[in-house]
């Protein structure tokens, strides 16, 4: 596995909102390597994105320092690896973004605060995953599922107190359920938004996804299981850690709480019932939902349809016909510089196209403060998960088949929460709405790390062509250079 700090996961990094971040990472390993914080925004700050389109690699024995703030953000995170096949090995880690004391949160201070990481997990190297890959063939089925990095693990804590659990899925590809024997969870926030707090017994987390739940020990004194679980997989994996509550003598017994019978439309229903609680804060004073999204008209709606097809006899995925790859220079540094030829911003459009797909390392141009409409159309029968960088976006349309103009009938223009990372299911289509306040490049990938290996991902260049320290930060002192900068001074 990959370490951080001889620790697999990485360390636990706690911050609070609007916190200054400067992280050293010493690259030891025999390949280059970047860390994504996913979920942070990075405010007019995305030299600090950590993506192969806005940094150079880490070389071997070297260091890059991170500099960045958690700017207006309250909630659970992750980090990872975003190089080749690194995050298959491990290399990640939880982020999480704790309140300002001066603002307050729509709950009481939990008795504790625990961090799950869940996610499927292969016992082949990251290497030999990566050559499948390169190949022209598609990933294997995992082998199982851990829960921070292990098979068994134990939570303690005492009756009748409650406790916080953040849950990301930190895996490669497969949806997880994840339930706690006898007991329901409150949902409280869902990737920084604060959300009506419904209790469930069982939650999806899709890849790439993070949910916080508190949980009261309110059953008698034993010990209970935590599972995890692969959803609308035909071999179903599991794994599970253990509840000992701290007077307890009774050990773990089973049987294990049972995952939902129904698949999809179970699932979409249970997304429907996230809702943005309008009432409470935000990371800062104001309330959460004092930004009217639904009554904005989106200056412009792209339809991105992802695709599975064969280039050159080898599996690539695509988005809108075309399959990204990536260049030798970062694009954020060619853009920055006026190196032409490094990126294309005409080769993905903002509709699907039809043919057969190509490959490009394709960008779509927009404006700072553009309002846009995305709808994710999936006419696959594979699970999606789809994430954009820099950024939250409102959920605001689930849907089966294709999605129609008249589909916006059915979008939820009031309480949809925001969020930076939005499943989509087979077949089928969701809509997002997303104001593009935050100048850079960003990367729109497949939070599916095959797909986006293979090619499913783009970037956003959200421009403004007068240079302005109001919209964006200078190029950083110690930038990386690489490929075609290489030699250039900031």
């Amino acid at each position: 596995v990959i370490l951080i700090n001889n620790q697999f996961p990485g360390p636990k990094l706690d911050v609070v909102t609007n916190n200054n971040i400067i992280l050293n990472l010493i690259n030891k390993l025999d390949q280059p390597f970047l860390l994504t914080w996913n979920g942070v925004k990075q405010r007019k700050n995305s030299w600090q994105d950590g993506v192969l389109g806005t940094n150079c690699p880490i070389p071997p024995n070297s260091n890059y320092t991170y500099k960045f703030q958690a700017k207006d953000q309250i909630g659970s995170y992750t980090y990872f690896p975003s190089t080749l096949m690194h995050r298959a090995a491990g290399g990640f880690g939880a982020l999480n973004i704790y309140h300002r004391s001066v603002i307050p949160i729509p709950y009481a201070n939990p008795d504790g605060d625990f961090t799950l990481l869940i996610g499927d997990w292969y016992k082949t190297s990251h290497k030999a995953l990566q050559q499948t890959l390169d190949s022209g063939k598609s990933l294997p089925f995992p082998h199982g599922v851990l829960i921070n990095g292990q098979t068994k693990t134990t939570f303690t804590g005492e009756q009748g107190k409650t406790y916080m659990f953040r849950i990301s899925n930190v895996g490669l590809s497969t949806s997880l359920n994840f339930r706690i024997q006898g007991h329901s969870m409150k949902l409280v926030e869902v990737e920084g938004s604060h959300v009506i707090q419904n209790l469930y017994d069982s939650l999806d987390v899709h890849v790439g996804q993070s949910v916080t739940v508190l949980v009261t020990l309110n059953q008698p004194p034993k010990d209970y299981y935590f599972v995890a679980s692969t959803r609308f997989t035909r071999t179903v994996l599991t794994a599970t850690a253990v509840l000992h509550y701290a007077n307890s003598q009774t050990p773990v017994s089973g049987p294990l709480p049972a995952a939902p019978a129904y698949k999809y439309h179970w699932s979409m229903q249970q997304a429907r019932t996230y809702r943005w609680n309008l009432t409470s804060n935000a990371a800062r004073p104001n309330p959460q939902g004092s930004f009217h999204y639904g009554k904005i008209t989106p200056t412009k709606t792209i339809v991105l349809a992802n695709s599975a097809s064969y280039i050159n006899g080898k599996l690539r995925y695509a988005v809108n016909g075309v399959s990204y790859v990536n260049a030798d220079t970062p694009l954020k540094l060619a853009d920055y510089f006026n190196i032409p030829g490094v990126f294309s911003m005409n080769a993905v459009q903002g509709v699907p196209s039809g043919v057969a797909a190509t490959v490009a390392t394709s960008v779509m141009p927009t404006n700072l403060h553009d309002f846009l409409e995305v709808v994710f159309q999936n006419n696959e029968n594979a699970m999606q998960s789809w994430h954009l960088d820099g950024y939250d976006f409102w959920v605001v349309g689930f849907g089966s088949g294709q999605w129609t103009p008249k589909k916006r009938r059915t979008y939820n223009l009031v309480d949809a929460l925001t969020r930076h990372t939005t499943q989509v299911y087979p077949n089928s289509w969701t809509a997002i709405l997303v104001s593009l306040d935050n100048q850079g490049m960003w990367n729109m990938r497949s939070a599916s790390w095959e797909r986006q290996y293979l090619g499913q991902q783009f970037y956003l260049r959200v421009w403004n062509p007068v240079r302005s320290l109001a919209n964006e930060y200078d190029i950083p002192s110690n930038v990386l250079l690489c490929g075609k900068v290489v030699g250039r001074h900031p």
